[in-house]
């Protein structure tokens, strides 16, 4: 079957569009994430474009999300493939034309969806011409467009500050015989935000694709825009302290407590006058990731507190090796709740960044399927926006690359003990027997995972497979507006079980997931609650009593129709 050309669908049965009429459809929202690269190849190249995003489109809107948001497209030497941006309002060849890229926008409106496009803005390629410009000599009209620092009297680096991708983050330039500031790889020099001109022109180039008709942003790295001026050694983390949420273990990295390199309050300015360009466009939104460690929740809070900076946030809270739990859910939630009581955080269990989820915390279950549909009720039950990464959706693993096969210069840096960001970015499968799982009729430029085939697309017609929860998962949320924008409040359960409240408008609908691999009974007053037939979960209730099989979950209702 080719998948490609099947009947277009829009939303998924029973779902509900609710942003068509509200302003604030970011709160809730669900957006699905598309790694370009690797959705569809529409020319033959072996690299996933533009068209072939807009040519599975309607299977996006059939899931019943919100929005979708897609890694960089811009011109680019792709020596981060997309992230190291010479030309910040060009698409890529690679992934076709601006045209392709209206055309797209038009029909994923037409859809129903929203599109929100990733914002490099940290920092950008070397091939840029403001750097080319920057680093010729110290006195042309962009020599402090970028962090440029003399050395210390014996030649070494500024300070101690580290690159995420390995080792110091300043890199000698001869044509100035000074340092350049790069938080990532040395062809990623970091903008220098205490100049108001690059904060004009970055705001400029935000608005050229406000006109294009994007709903929104995610913004990478939005904790690394500002350095201290001071450029103070960053001081170190005792071994205890140290959190490899951001970093793998093996990247020193790690060893700093980076006061200085990132995360500084002068950031919040630049976030106002972003958000004041946003708001001339009504109903459009941004979402930013926050890297740090050590206070990852306590950024998203300042960052999204007071309805003036970003809407939403998101942090590596449920996106690290660390096992997911009743216990640790609560504790996200409620520390979220404390630290931001008017601010907004957008949840996800997988990215384009980090091992999946289905291989992160799912490989040692005894029964995967169950386990990744439990996930999924968990993450569009709480409150928050969400974000769906292309493929979780299918249950795709981590794939287990050769060295030879990796093409993410991360990886390849720290190879063996970690091996990188290429295997959550193997090629999406639409069809198990279709060439390259019909992703490309060449070869892909990562391969495709034998293991894969089986959970394509095309091998998930069934009413009992995880595509098909998540579908109706999707479309159980948006008939309750109660999950995207109600309040939490935690019940007591077990540590096998998570149970919790969601209210608004007199409406509450009462949760217990059972996060275990055993069935479980426990006692719950719901003497007010009505099952919700329409959850189809397979929890049961009798005298008081919640009868939740493996993974299962049980939903009841007040104030409300079931």
């Amino acid at each position: 079957m080719n998948v490609l050309h099947d009947a277009p669908f829009e939303h998924a049965p029973g779902a509900v569009s609710r942003h068509a009429e509200d302003a604030d459809w970011w709160r809730g929202a669900v957006i699905y994430q598309i790694y370009p690269r690797s959705f569809q190849d529409s020319n033959g190249d072996g690299i996933g474009d533009l068209k072939g995003i807009t040519q599975r489109l309607p299977y996006i809107a059939s899931l019943g999300v919100d929005a979708i948001w897609l890694s960089p497209f811009f011109k680019s030497p792709m020596l981060d493939f997309g992230y190291d941006v010479s030309d910040y309002t060009q698409v890529d060849p690679m992934f076709g034309s601006l045209a392709d890229f209206d055309a797209m926008i038009t029909e994923a409106h037409r859809l129903g969806l929203k599109v929100m496009i990733d914002q490099v803005i940290s920092h950008s390629s070397a091939q840029h011409p403001w750097f080319v410009e920057s680093r010729q000599n110290r006195t042309n009209p962009r020599a402090d467009w970028y962090v440029w620092a003399d050395p210390k009297p014996d030649g070494s680096p500024p300070n101690n500050w580290l690159s995420i991708f390995g080792g110091s983050a300043w890199e000698w330039d001869t044509s100035r015989c000074q340092y350049y500031l790069h938080n990532f790889l040395a062809s990623q020099p970091d903008l220098n935000f205490h100049n108001p001109d690059v904060q004009d022109a970055l705001l400029e180039t935000v608005r050229f694709w406000l006109e294009r008709g994007v709903d929104g942003f995610r913004l990478d790295t939005i904790n690394f825009y500002v350095h201290s001026a001071g450029l103070e050694d960053n001081p170190p983390l005792e071994q205890d302290q140290r959190n490899a949420s951001i970093a793998p273990a093996v990247n020193p990295y790690n060893f700093q407590n980076h006061l200085y390199d990132k995360n500084q309050p002068e950031n919040l300015e630049f976030l106002k006058r972003f958000r004041a360009l946003l708001d001339e466009y009504p109903g459009t939104t941004a979402v930013g990731e926050v890297g740090d460690a050590q206070r990852g929740l306590d950024i998203v809070a300042e960052y999204t507190s007071g309805g003036d900076k970003v809407h939403m946030c998101y942090s590596f809270d449920f996106l690290s090796q660390e096992p997911l739990t009743p216990d640790r859910v609560r504790r996200v939630i409620e520390a979220f709740g404390d630290k931001a009581p008017d601010g907004w955080s957008c949840w996800s269990f997988s990215n384009h960044d980090v091992v999946r989820h289905a291989s992160r915390w799912a490989d040692q279950v005894h029964d995967r399927d169950a386990f990744l549909k439990m996930t999924t009720t968990l993450l569009l039950s709480l409150r928050g926006s969400v974000c769906l990464y292309q493929g979780e959706e299918l249950g795709l693993t981590e794939a287990v690359l050769d060295l030879k096969d990796l093409q993410d210069p991360y990886g390849i840096q720290f190879w063996p003990t970690f091996k990188g960001r290429d295997g959550c970015r193997t090629p999406m499968v639409w069809s198990e027997t279709q060439v390259n799982g019909g992703f490309s009729g060449a070869k892909p430029w990562l391969p495709v995972p034998p293991e894969h085939l089986h959970l394509a697309v095309s091998a998930q017609g069934g009413p009992d497979t995880l595509l098909s929860h998540y579908r109706n998962a999707l479309a159980f949320r948006a008939r309750h507006p109660v999950f995207a924008k109600g309040e939490t409040t935690f019940r007591e359960g077990t540590e096998e079980v998570l149970v919790f409240e969601r209210s608004m408008d007199g409406h509450a609908i009462l949760v217990a997931v059972n996060m275990s691999d055993g069935p479980v009974t426990l006692k719950l007053d719901v003497r007010e609650y009505a099952t919700m037939a329409d959850s189809g979960a397979a929890g049961t209730v009798e005298d008081g009593i919640v009868t939740l099989p493996a993974y299962a979950s049980w939903f009841g209702s007040k104030g409300m129709e079931t």
